[in-house]
């Protein structure tokens, strides 16, 4: 009796082999959307420097031609899906920011989407936070662009304070790198579930050189008091099991 083949299953996120009506538009932004999710992926677990091609295109499921027809190298893949993922950050960021609220509300609400993003996504966590210091000048140079954009974000709410008594401009740059290297530390030792309690400090941190001790104690309470009443995930995961 001749040997039966043996059929591969194709993976879920795997395009239908043959024919299978599907635009070549439709294919090739499927590919392209699955070779830069591989990338977040695979940085996060192996690292960038241990990251290769190969690990890449059997991560995504595409083949090596289709990934050198959307991207030059890993460098180049890895910036690409840094910038969506910084891009998509700063969004959550603007959409949390509302001009009406008081700034104690908005630095909190910034806050809370910085560490709710990185939280829900933590392969672009490790990624973005820790495995771009690891990924050359071009891509630190971009990681730099984004905690500038954050840091004008600050300013501008610090517009809206009388100018005497501001603290010098530089203040919004070293606040934005210090709350880094506080979510860069638990990145790293893998205590993402750390940061939504740090959230308060933080807070008092961002608003003490703009709002003074009493205003920014306030919010620090106030923070903490919500950071209370918030389930945490493993309750809500016990909750919808």
């Amino acid at each position: 009796m001749a040997a039966k083949k043996r059929v591969q299953q194709r993976e879920p996120h795997q395009l239908p082999a043959g024919r299978h009506g599907l635009t070549r538009e439709f294919v090739v932004n499927n590919q392209r959307e699955r070779i830069l999710n591989a990338v977040a992926n695979v940085a996060s677990v192996a690292g960038y420097s241990a990251m290769s091609v190969e690990d890449i295109i059997a991560t995504a499921g595409v083949s090596r031609r289709t990934f050198y027809d959307h991207f030059k190298s890993k460098d180049d893949a890895f910036l690409a899906e840094y910038d969506i993922i910084a891009s998509k950050l700063f969004e959550s960021v603007t959409v949390a920011y509302d001009p009406e609220a008081s700034l104690q509300d908005r630095a909190q609400t910034c806050l809370e989407a910085v560490v709710d993003y990185f939280c829900d996504e933590p392969a672009y966590a490790d990624m973005c936070i820790v495995e771009v210091l690891a990924a050359g000048p071009v891509a630190i140079e971009r990681r730099d662009n984004s905690l500038q954009a954050l840091a004008a974000l600050i300013d501008q709410a610090v517009e809206e304070l009388p100018k005497r008594g501001r603290p010098p401009a530089l203040t919004s740059q070293a606040l934005v790198g210090g709350i880094y290297e506080v979510i860069y530390s638990r990145v790293l030792r893998g205590q993402l579930d750390e940061l939504p309690g740090l959230v308060p400090d933080l807070l008092y941190a961002l608003l003490l050189p703009y709002l003074g001790p009493e205003v920014a104690g306030a919010a620090q309470k106030k923070a903490k008091r919500r950071t209370r009443k918030a389930p945490s995930a493993s309750t809500t995961e016990a909750a919808t099991a």
